[in-house]
């Protein structure tokens, strides 16, 4: 039962992270930018959920937490994105490397070393059931998560809109010609990756977590391997990515006895390890697609 534990604890984590991932591929896809500011953009989107629900209840700071978010994105995407398009991929990457700097450094000063809880409704109720024990709140990470991944595959795949995202990650210039309206593709990439951000926070933040703290953002960037072991141009690649990561983290951190010799904390360092072993092999990830160059 032990390992029944583990797994299922693995696959509602893993389904966070492929929130955070499908965020991240997604805005990669859209504008060919990696964007490094997602770790704080997702603890921005649990500071004002943790900030309002003794406000505005747990449902309405959701919903402020996740808008917050999703505004910052377009807010990116439009003052820092839209004016350097014509830059080059690396530029956009350092501005989001320096908006990343500058948000968390702002998040830092606000938290301190306070420890703020998302107020989550479920708490740290669990549910015993034939010799398992299961936290709610993963439970509802993994109901909530398989909703919002199905219905963003869902539109990706059957709708105009995903048809113009496909079709300018593809090629943005012929995309273009045909009709796809590349600035509203790239404001929707950035609000779609506010809003998994937000949602995935607030799972990363509730039990068996202690809360938001300083360091969430660190946990967040355990999704960037994520990302890359799917490959960074495949959303499916994201889901299956931070499946295996999530995976990873529970049983090594389960059977942390039994692999003592690897060192303290080698459940971190997991991910990490599985991303170099699978880019030895595949390169551009389980589902990237291998570059195509003309001669």
């Amino acid at each position: 039962m032990h390992l029944v534990n583990l797994l299922v604890d693995g696959l509602s984590l893993g389904l966070v992270y492929a929130l955070i991932s499908i965020g991240f591929v997604v805005i990669f896809r859209g504008t060919k930018t990696a964007n490094f500011a997602h770790g704080s953009m997702l603890v921005l989107g649990t500071f004002v959920i943790a900030s309002l629900h003794s406000k505005l209840g747990f449902g309405g700071a959701v919903a402020a937490g996740i808008l917050v978010s999703a505004v910052f994105g377009l807010l990116v995407n439009r003052i820092t994105m839209v004016p350097t398009r014509d830059a080059g991929t690396d530029v956009r990457g350092i501005i989001t490397i320096g908006l990343n700097v500058i948000l968390t450094a702002e998040l830092t000063r606000r938290l301190g070393a306070n420890i703020m809880s998302s107020g989550a409704p479920w708490g740290d109720a669990t549910l015993s059931a034939g010799g398992l024990r299961l936290p709610v709140s993963r439970l509802c990470a993994l109901l909530v998560s398989v909703l919002i991944i199905g219905g963003f595959m869902l539109v990706n795949r059957y709708t105009m809109m995903g048809l113009s995202a496909r079709a300018t990650a593809e090629d943005p210039e012929i995309a273009s010609m045909v009709g796809a309206r590349l600035r509203r593709v790239s404001d929707s990439a950035w609000i779609l990756g506010g809003v998994f951000a937000a949602v995935a926070g607030l799972f990363l933040t509730t039990y068996p977590s202690a809360g938001l703290v300083v360091g969430t953002s660190e946990i967040a960037i355990l999704a960037f391997p994520a990302a890359v072991i799917g490959g960074l141009d495949s959303v499916g690649g994201a889901v299956a990515g931070g499946l295996l990561v999530g995976l990873s983290q529970s049983l090594v951190s389960g059977y942390h006895d039994r692999l003592g010799f690897l060192g303290n904390g080698f459940d971190t360092v997991a991910p990490w390890v599985l991303m170099v072993v699978i880019l030895l092999w595949r390169p551009h990830g389980l589902f990237g697609k291998r570059p195509l160059y003309r001669i």
